[in-house]
């Protein structure tokens, strides 16, 4: 065997061997690419849980507050209309005591 065809076995070897630890690095980045989408993956799902959870309890708590805003408007109103029936009266007994002149 010729030193010429010594070398060429050994290139060609070379070759292969290249291709095959080629393939097998970008095997092994395929792998790691898809394990790191995996884990951004369940990260950002973990993510829009945690916000899905906390609209949900924003929205518990606006409802809470609405229905103490109607209670509150509720309230205000019969307030008032106490007010106003407080405030005939008082006037009824104004004018009784200035026809009377009491007080005087």
């Amino acid at each position: 065997m010729s030193i010429t065809a010594f070398t060429a076995m050994i290139s060609v070897i070379a070759a292969i061997s290249g291709v095959m630890l080629g393939w097998a690095g970008r095997e092994r980045s395929v792998k790691s690419e898809a394990k790191s989408d995996a884990s951004s993956s369940a990260v950002l799902h973990t993510d829009v849980e945690y916000i899905k959870r906390g609209v949900d309890d924003i929205r518990l708590e606006q409802r809470a507050q609405r229905s103490q805003i109607d209670d509150l408007t509720v309230r205000v109103a019969k307030l008032d209309e106490s007010a106003k029936s407080l405030h005939k009266r008082v006037d009824r007994l104004e004018r009784i005591e200035d026809k009377e002149g009491v007080g005087r």
